[in-house]
Order: C-alpha cells, then structure tokens, then sequence
C-alpha cells in the first residue's frame, strides 16, 4: 500500500514509519522538520512541505494518508500560543483533507488527541462519550476535536473514509524536554530536572494529577494496525494502557530510575489555568476491533528513555 505519512519525521511519526516499513509497504514523508525530534529515515521518500498550503500534489496516486501533522506540545506551550495552535493546526487539517478528498484516497487516519477528553466528568471515558462530553477548552484540545469533525463531515460530504487514533499519553525515546517549564510532556521535562540536579524537583500542580502513560511504540503498532485494517473504516480508538499513574509517583519512579541516591524532595509550584486533573481511556474497542494492546510497562518505558537523555544529557555538557 502506498501511504503518505504527514508529520512522519516526528516523534509518533518515525515509529509509524518504521513499522510501516517491516510490513513491506512504500512510505512517503512530508514534514516540515520544524520539531527538534524531526529525523529522516533513510530509503523513503521525503517531501519537505508547508502543510498549511495546498497540498494536492502531495496527494496524487497515495492510497491512505496517516494525519500525524499539528503544532504539539506540553501544558505550557499550550497556554502560551492556544490561538496559533488552533489556526495553524485547522488550516493543516483543511488543507489535507482537501487534497484527500480531491485525490479520492481510500481512508484518512487522523492522529487525535486524549486532549478531546479534557472536560470529561466520566471514567474510564469509551469512544461514545466524545459525543456527550463537553468540548476542550484548550486551543489544542480543540483543535483535535475540529480535526474528528472534519473526519465526520468528509465522509459526510464526499464519502472519504476515515480511522480516528485518539492516543493517551505517548512517551519513549526520542522526545525531548523543553526550553521552559511545561514545553515539552512531563516525563522528558522531569528527567531533565533530575540530571539537571534540580532540588527539590519542581512539580507542576499538587501531582495528583493522573495520566495514563502508553509507550510511543504500541501507539505506533495501533495506528499501523488500524491503517491496515478494514475494521478501523469510519471507526474511532481510544489507545492507552488503563493504568493511572499520578504524577508525584511518576517523579518518584524516574528520580529512583535515574540513579539517583539522595531523599527525593518535590516542591509544588502553581500549575496551568488548564490543567487535566484525569484522563483515563477505556481501550476495549481497540483490542476487540484491532486486536491490540499495550506490550511495554511503564518502568521498562522509563528506563529506555531515561538512559537516551542521560546520553543526551552528557553530550550537551561535553559540546
């Protein structure tokens, strides 16, 4: 199958390449590189392109695109540009859809966000709460859940099939911490704290916020499986381990998991307006429809990606 992957050179994108690629099918990426994950794979096709812009070239003679392409980031970075994010990231959505629907490829997968569930008051939240929970008030949360709509209403439209991924939590090697407090995701954001000698560790909030953090790898593996998958047409998939993990425990496993000897000591400093106190899926559909389910525990996850930044870590001082 020949499947365009937009936002392929990112952090979830290179892993869906990669998986793409052992299964034998012919990838072509088209990325901006505007990430500091951004990497190319070697042997693929590569377009390096404003998704923003008319994309329709781009789309000739594809069979499926997988939608990863959006301005993404941690807590902090949504509150600091909620208004580009949403513009930019519904102009990218616009943009491809277009061009999907004008080529008449088989199925879009669209890369959603556990962020349409922000102000979900039920857990753990099933694919069929997204049409009675209240809507994001994130400009990033948002932004997904036009991107969901503009699945909906395509195949409405102009009959273009769809696969919504709504991932919880990713996490694994090759993402990176941030510039300030909040950029980046928490676990890379933590680790830097802690190789950083940061004491005590400054957490965001009163940490008893949970997530549910899904090694970047099986979202990877349920995206390519839902691609493949004539199950996933016009379907949506909550993809998330189940297991809550609060954030102060989170900090404890990584400051133990990253050698360190000491008493751990947490500071709790003032979070963000907006700021997910849970956010827990129900993946049962994905593992009936799919036949997926999450492979890599949480610890072995942390130490995978606690070594790569410790490497990266060390290089930074040596340069």
């Amino acid at each position: 199958m020949k499947i365009l992957v937009t936002g392929g050179a990112g952090f979830i994108g290179h892993y869906v390449v990669e998986q793409l690629l052992d299964k034998g099918h012919h990838v072509i990426i088209v990325d901006d590189l505007s990430k500091k994950e951004s990497r190319q794979i070697e042997g693929v096709d590569f377009i390096k392109a404003d998704l923003s812009k008319d994309s329709t070239k781009l789309f000739s003679g594809v069979d499926t695109c997988i939608n990863l392409a959006s301005k993404i980031g941690g807590i902090g970075y949504f509150h600091k540009i909620p208004a580009t994010i949403l513009s930019e990231n519904c102009k990218i959505y616009s943009s491809t859809f277009e061009a999907a629907a004008r080529c008449k490829i088989r199925r879009m997968v669209f890369l959603s966000s556990s962020m349409v569930f922000e102000s979900a008051k039920t857990f753990p939240s099933k694919e069929e709460d997204i049409l009675t929970c209240p809507p994001p008030v994130t400009g990033y949360g948002f932004s997904k859940l036009v991107g969901e709509h503009y699945c909906r209403t395509f195949l409405s439209e102009y009959g273009l099939p769809y696969t919504i991924i709504r991932p919880f939590n990713a996490y694994g090697i090759n993402e990176y911490p941030g510039e300030y407090v909040g950029y980046a995701h928490v676990i890379p954001d933590l680790i830097k704290k802690i190789y950083d000698r940061q004491s005590p560790i400054e957490i965001l909030g009163d940490g008893n916020q949970t997530r549910c953090f899904t090694h970047v790898r099986d979202v990877a593996r349920a995206i390519v499986l839902a691609t493949e998958s004539g199950a996933a047409e016009n379907q949506d998939f909550n993809i998330g381990t189940e297991e809550e993990t609060r954030i102060i425990d989170l900090a404890r496993m990584l400051w133990k998991i990253c050698g360190e000897k000491g008493e751990f000591q947490p500071k709790f400093i003032k979070g963000f307006e907006h700021d997910i106190r849970r956010r827990v899926p129900d993946s049962s559909k994905a593992r009936k429809l799919l036949g997926w389910a999450p492979e890599i525990g949480l610890e072995h996850g942390l130490m995978e990606v606690a070594m790569f930044l410790k490497n990266a870590h060390q290089h930074n001082r040596d340069r």
